[in-house]
């Protein structure tokens, strides 16, 4: 493993914070419910429309879907469900059929820009680009899927990325670490020199897999879910660097749950810093 580079070219700070943030030198981000809100909104959506259009009596609720949550996958995930709701084995032509007409589905909702970007997205992607930073998506969602994303969005969001290591790019998706480990061989940088966002159990250990220090983005509404997701009785999110409601913005502060105060109230590239500084330090 290559050690960290210590300095590097960083120019003055973007986050008025006045400090020169150094070591770390790209961003990987997670696309679903860290990068936008699309997992209820979106994908459900989507879902359940496959299963109308195909005359299919189920419709996903929210707590339905956050169970689903746990598989990886669209495919996956239809798969699982059908195994349980269905007699007899799962017609693989059944679930080509539904997932060919979610991915429509969504398309069409992803295109027309109703999926909005999580907090602070926006604001931390310009100031990271400001820095030349590379940033890179890492997601178990398909090309298609990624692309009407930030087709809804428009050309800016779409320049931020180097490259996306998407669901078809791997023979293993999250929680496996096979596409940070793509991203990382693509960047040629070491672990110890970039940064995951994400927001799953399934993300985060995806991440750490790949030895990178992570930061989670839990949401307002997983963390108004109250003891279930933040509570010691259950700590995947403990094996975070850190995790936080969302990255903030003026409107929407941050609310630290695990990791340094965030005094400005949003996570900044010096923020960031500390938390690599912090993953530095426990290596040694």
């Amino acid at each position: 493993m290559r050690i960290p580079h210590g300095t590097g070219n960083w120019g003055d700070s973007v986050d008025g914070s006045g400090a020169k943030p150094v070591g770390w030198k790209a961003l990987l981000w997670d696309v679903d419910g860290t990068l936008a809100e699309t997992e209820l909104h979106g994908h459900r959506r989507a879902f359940n429309q496959a299963f109308q259009d195909a005359g299919l009596p189920w419709r996903w609720d929210g707590a339905t879907y956050r169970q689903l949550l746990a598989i990886s996958g669209g495919r996956e995930r239809i798969r699982h469900f059908l195994a349980q709701h269905q007699k007899g084995p799962v017609s693989a032509r059944l679930v080509e059929s539904l997932m060919e007409a979610k991915q429509e589905s969504y398309a069409t909702l992803a295109r027309s820009g109703q999926l909005p970007l999580c907090p602070g997205v926006k604001r931390l992607l310009s100031e990271v680009a400001r820095q030349g930073l590379p940033q890179a998506l890492v997601t178990t969602s398909s090309r298609s899927a990624v692309a009407a994303l930030l087709e809804g969005h428009g050309p800016v969001l779409a320049d931020a990325f180097a490259f996306w290591i998407c669901g078809e790019d791997v023979q293993a998706k999250k929680p496996s670490p096979e596409g940070y480990e793509r991203a990382l061989n693509r960047l040629n940088l070491a672990s110890t020199e970039v940064l995951a966002l994400e927001d799953s159990p399934q993300g985060l250990a995806a991440a750490r897999g790949a030895a990178l220090p992570c930061l989670l983005t839990l949401g307002d509404d997983a963390v108004a879910a109250g003891p279930a997701v933040t509570s010691e009785a259950s700590p995947w999110w403990q094996a975070a660097r850190a995790a936080v409601n969302h990255l903030g913005d003026e409107q929407k502060p941050t609310t630290v749950l695990q990791g340094p105060s965030c005094q400005e109230g949003r996570v900044t590239l010096s923020w960031l810093q500390r938390l690599v500084e912090e993953e530095w330090a426990d290596l040694r």
